[in-house]
């Protein structure tokens, strides 16, 4: 759906975001992460065409993102703003026809919004009489009115207590199911991890890591395995390393070992192994290793990476 070819933009000489590929596919929520600095707000500012690339392309659909035709996108920024002294329904009813929306369109768009985010009670409220975790919600309103064709959320769980937070996920799920496309910036991995599908990291402009969650997650494992049941004992063949945790044996293998082997081995020294599972990292902590150690940003590469490359997991094991 969403397609970046080589997207470059340069500032004094530098280049904030350096030569990014890479798709977003219909239906799915894909999530952009990086740390602070690093080129994602600037990324998104080319997708909603507020800022020009000076390198590659960008297409919705196929379509370039200017133009009279130009797809319909919605974008959540960071920064929030609403108009404080407006009736809460005017409000968003205000942005509806701002999407091309008829007034009468546009004002049931917004009265079925408030129902869907438990807002309705105050419609006639001005929005400064809303707490800071409403207008968030009537912020998200606000990007949702109209469905568009694809919506980018910026930190959209920000000021949201964990009851709205899985109300948001909730709305998100349904959006998806019913075929909306959704681009997710946050600094939530958790949130990433249990909705995303796939994800995209820039780190100083350059991608770093990008394909399906699942497969980051894995692909950054450190070859280790929790054993449940009994001790393990010392010289398993193929065992680097064991450590208790939680009640259970942590084992960490040495790199050419095969974990059906080990296993074997266990079994054949009377160990009771009720469960052997691989230790997957959590995404948080691969965020942290490729930020701290600059994984992926060897300038010596032969080229930028592409889409046809994925996924690109860059990082220490």
């Amino acid at each position: 759906m969403l397609e970046a070819r080589q997207v470059r933009k340069v500032y004094d000489t530098r280049a904030v975001v350096n030569d990014v590929s890479f798709e977003v596919n219909p239906g799915e929520i894909f999530a952009l992460l990086g740390p602070n600095g690093a080129g994602k707000t600037t990324l998104i500012r080319m997708i909603t065409d507020i800022l020009k690339p000076d390198g590659g392309t960008i297409t919705l659909n196929g379509k370039p993102l200017t133009g009279p035709n130009r797809p319909r996108i919605s974008y959540l920024p960071e920064e929030r703003g609403l108009y404080k002294k407006v009736p809460v329904l005017d409000a968003l009813s205000y942005y509806g026809e701002l999407k091309d929306l008829s007034p009468r369109d546009a004002r049931a768009a917004a009265v079925a919004l408030l129902e869907e985010f438990e807002l309705a009670a105050w419609a006639k409220k001005q929005v400064q009489a809303l707490s800071k975790g409403m207008q968030q919600k009537l912020q998200l309103c606000t990007a949702l009115i109209g469905e568009p064709s694809l919506l980018i959320l910026d930190e959209p769980f920000s000021g949201l207590d964990p009851i709205n937070v899985q109300l948001l996920e909730d709305v998100l799920r349904r959006r998806r199911a019913a075929g909306s496309t959704v681009l997710l910036s946050t600094h939530q991995m958790n949130k990433v991890e249990q909705q995303c599908d796939r994800a995209l990291m820039i780190n100083r402009g350059h991608m770093v890591l990008y394909g399906k969650v699942g497969d980051i997650r894995r692909q950054h494992a450190e070859h280790a395995f929790l054993v449940e049941g009994g001790d393990v004992p010392s010289g398993v063949p193929g065992v680097r390393a064991t450590e208790r945790v939680n009640g259970s044996v942590k084992i960490t293998l040495e790199r050419a070992a095969q974990p059906s082997q080990v296993l074997r081995a266990l079994l054949e020294r009377g160990v009771a192994v009720n469960g052997f599972t691989p230790v997957i990292p959590p995404l948080e902590d691969i965020f942290v290793n490729v930020v701290v150690t600059g994984a992926g940003l060897d300038k010596g590469r032969s080229g930028p990476p592409t889409i046809d490359q994925e996924p690109l997991l860059g990082g220490a094991r």
